[in-house]
């Protein structure tokens, strides 16, 4: 199959769609990908790349990058939100004008959006499928516009009732629409009209070619139990429950909060102000290749959501990657991440943005004998195993793929 991926984030940038794409191609897809400069979460532009560049780059991995011109993100703090805006439409607008061009010469059966926010990217998809008489299939990894509301972004009635018009238009032209939990069937059923809607759920990534060691700002405290929270530090990772479970739980836990994002600043300035520099660590954004080494080092790993409905019907991608480690988890959140954790038996789970809840079970946590928390872990990577195993999830891709593009026959 001849394959376009069509996603605004991809590699250098750390999303799950790298090792989706890695799979495809080790399936024997002849693929492309369309994306943006990588800029993501920091906001700033990767070293040797340009925000208004365009181009072509070979993956090591066998497959060719499509770059086109976008505004970047910017870090946070005033005009945050604007910046974001422009982010967003300048890729929708550089991939359907500069899109065919740069992809000219290229024929496609099938176009394949990685539909994180905003859902309006799928837009230059939708374009160039019509061009290439290829089927669209978008992997629905957010609902519109519930994502907008629990942000924050938007609170505009009007608004909000726009964005769901335009969300009904690109569900309703695509051959088929994939959501990443079976929470979301549906809410996207209801607006999709007659567009097959199927479950894909995120795969696991792959085993890594080579072990990296520990960084020395990454290694654990001796005599402390080590909790690692790994990924985005944004709006809806309920960080002020990690904060308030640290101060509640006692100096004998070690929380540790590894990456960045928008409340980066605030969390730095909130440890302070509440003197937890000895029970949370914020060391930044480390490569991702650094954090089999960080998981398999933990006591524990955590995972924290805000409360909210839409919330509750997704499974944070950090799940699967926490699975896989085959280290016992601690999940503070609602829904799908709560049923994933629980029928996997890897871990404890509390309802989300409860402190109290939170503290009580790492502390029970870090009691337990240690051979039930390998039970725990090891429960945990078997349920990988069974249910995110990359290259397994990859071929059930591919068989969605080609049902797609039977349609068009």
């Amino acid at each position: 199959m001849r394959l376009l991926i069509v996603s605004q984030h991809f590699w250098p940038e750390s999303f799950r769609i790298n090792e989706v794409a890695a799979a495809l191609v080790a399936q024997g897809v002849e693929l492309t990908v369309l994306t943006g400069q990588p800029n993501y979460p920091e906001g700033q532009v990767f070293s040797g790349y340009r925000a208004f560049n365009w181009g072509c780059e070979r993956h090591a991995d066998g497959y060719d990058i499509v770059r086109v011109p976008l505004a970047p993100r910017g870090q946070a703090g005033r005009g945050a939100a604007r910046r974001l805006v422009l982010n967003y439409l300048s890729f929708i607008a550089s991939a359907s004008l500069f899109g065919p061009w740069l992809l000219r010469g290229r024929r496609f059966d099938a176009v394949f959006v990685y539909a994180t926010s905003p859902i309006l990217q799928a837009l230059p998809a939708l374009w160039l499928g019509w061009l290439q008489r290829a089927a669209v299939v978008t992997w629905v990894q957010d609902l519109w516009p519930a994502s907008l509301q629990i942000t924050g972004y938007v609170r505009n009635a009007r608004l909000l009732a726009a964005v769901a018009a335009v969300t009904r238009f690109i569900y309703r032209r695509n051959d088929r629409l994939l959501v990443q939990s079976q929470a979301f069937l549906p809410e996207v059923r209801a607006m999709a009209g007659g567009t097959p809607v199927a479950v894909h759920e995120n795969p696991g990534d792959r085993e890594p070619a080579q072990q990296v060691a520990l960084p020395e700002a990454l290694r654990p405290q001796a005599g402390r139990f080590n909790l690692v929270f790994a990924g985005n530090l944004g709006t809806v990772q309920a960080l002020e429950t990690v904060l308030d479970a640290a101060e509640l739980a006692g100096p004998g836990l070690l929380w540790w909060l590894v990456g960045s994002g928008a409340r980066s600043a605030w969390l730095a300035e909130q440890v302070a102000q509440r003197g937890l520099q000895d029970r949370v660590r914020l060391p930044g954004r480390f490569e991702a290749a650094c954090m089999p080494a960080l998981f398999a080092a933990a006591d524990a790993l955590l995972v924290t959501l805000n409360r909210a409905p839409a919330l509750a019907q997704v499974v944070p991608s950090k799940m699967q990657a926490y699975l896989a480690a085959g280290r016992p988890i601690l999940a503070s959140l609602d829904g799908e991440g709560e049923r994933v954790l629980r029928e996997a038996d890897a871990g404890l789970a509390v309802p989300a943005e409860d402190a109290q809840q939170l503290a009580a079970a790492a502390l029970r946590l870090s009691a337990m004998p240690a051979a039930e928390r390998e039970r725990l872990g090891g429960n945990g990577r078997r349920y990988f195993d069974t249910h995110y195993e990359p290259m397994e999830s990859a071929r059930q891709l591919l068989e969605q793929l080609r049902e797609a593009v039977k349609t068009l026959q």
